[in-house]
């Protein structure tokens, strides 16, 4: 089946990146909503130019903004989201510092600019290509772009699954892994861990204390411990707060888990052992608390068929890009687990997502959005194609 269009869409690498980098420019970290939010301004601003219909509100709890636009196609009902998120785990002064905007050869690299501000640009710049060259999606295309997916999307997740429900297809834009699409993810899981243990003075009555600190240490070692490489189940703390006074035996800890598990049943063994956490030291207390969890999204007939549509159009476009199911979060987990036909990882190829070495290869780039184009351009209503 060929997917040649009369009027094919121009696409320029320098332009694609040109956006990107506006983008990159502001920094927005999920507990800065200012940031976000003005980035929220910059893609409002490129859907409003392309004749989307906005609706903005709060992300509530003091999260930045959701944003909605939708684009009308050649016809009405059902038709394709591509969602995504603007906020990054990089603090204020990363740009400054540890990560600036710079091109070494093949690679760009700025917070955010993989995970995932690269992707939702340059699905932003595929539609307005498809435009530009008088075309006219055959179907209408909303994209929803979430302020808080870094945190699990805690107050959003309602509304991603509701506008995902009215949808044929769910595109979504975060980085490619290896090149290859997504077509499933493992489920994430959040805990956070608070000990209370017996102050004292450090120096001259330390006996009389309990470390909330070194019972969280030994904690720390267990919760890591029920990590199975094989079987693909990881458990990493990644946050941990303690103490007041270096002299003062501290009596509060908190840490922040994070657990990547590939089957209903590990989210079922893992949570009960999470929650079962008993003090180490009986002179201390634990409490466990579980926080947003993605569920597992596995690939169904639905996403295979969309995913074979993909491939065919990379293939005329001149690469192959693969597939598979991989641990890192997405909210593709939330439509794809929903058992709409979900596909991800269609954003730009790079590495380093969430460290000092994010980078998307600029090679990629126009690829990338001409795969994304058209998707937009060509999907239809399933009972079109029967």
């Amino acid at each position: 089946m060929s997917h040649a269009r009369p009027n094919a869409p121009e696409y320029d690498a320098d332009d694609i990146l040109e956006g990107i980098r506006d983008w990159v420019f502001i920094e927005s970290p999920t507990d800065f909503p200012e940031g976000v939010n003005r980035v929220m301004d910059l893609a409002e601003r490129e859907m409003v130019s392309l004749g989307a219909a906005i609706e903005r509100e709060p992300g509530g709890e003091g999260y930045a903004d959701l944003l909605t636009a939708r684009v009308p196609g050649a016809s009405e009902g059902p038709g394709i989201l591509v969602l995504g998120h603007l906020d990054t785990v990089h603090t204020v002064g990363t740009l400054a510092r540890e990560l600036p905007f710079r091109r070494e050869g093949d690679r760009v690299y700025g917070p955010g600019i993989y995970d995932m501000k690269g992707g939702m640009y340059s699905a932003c710049y595929a539609l307005k290509q498809v435009l530009r060259a008088g075309n006219t999606p055959k179907l209408p295309v909303t994209f929803m772009f979430v302020p808080n997916e870094e945190v699990g999307s805690p107050t959003t997740r309602g509304r991603i699954e509701a506008e995902a429900k009215r949808h044929h297809y769910v595109l979504v834009p975060e980085p490619a892994k290896e090149g290859r699409l997504v077509t499933g993810r493992h489920a994430i899981a959040r805990f956070r861990i608070r000990v209370r243990g017996r102050p004292s003075h450090a120096g001259s009555t330390l006996a009389r204390g309990r470390s909330a600190i070194r019972e969280m240490a030994e904690q720390i070692v267990a919760i890591e411990g029920m990590t199975d490489h094989e079987a693909g189940v990881t458990l990493s703390v990644g946050i941990v707060h303690g103490g007041t006074f270096v002299n003062v035996v501290p009596i509060d800890c908190e840490a922040e888990v994070l657990a990547v598990l590939p089957t209903p049943e590990d989210i079922e063994r893992i949570g009960a052992a999470m929650m079962a956490l008993e003090p180490i030291n009986p002179d201390v207390a634990v409490a466990v608390e579980a926080g947003p969890l993605r569920p597992v999204f596995s690939p169904h007939a639905g996403v295979m068929d969309l995913y074979a549509r993909a491939e065919a159009i990379a293939r005329e476009i001149g690469f192959s890009p693969g597939h598979g199911s991989f641990g890192g979060g997405s909210d593709g987990n939330f439509t794809g687990a929903l058992g709409l036909a979900t596909l991800d990882g269609l954003g730009p190829c790079g590495d380093g997502a969430h460290t000092h070495d994010e980078h998307v290869l600029y090679s990629s780039l126009v690829p990338r959005a001409r795969l994304l184009a058209g998707l937009l351009e060509t999907l239809e209503a399933p009972e079109a194609r029967a």
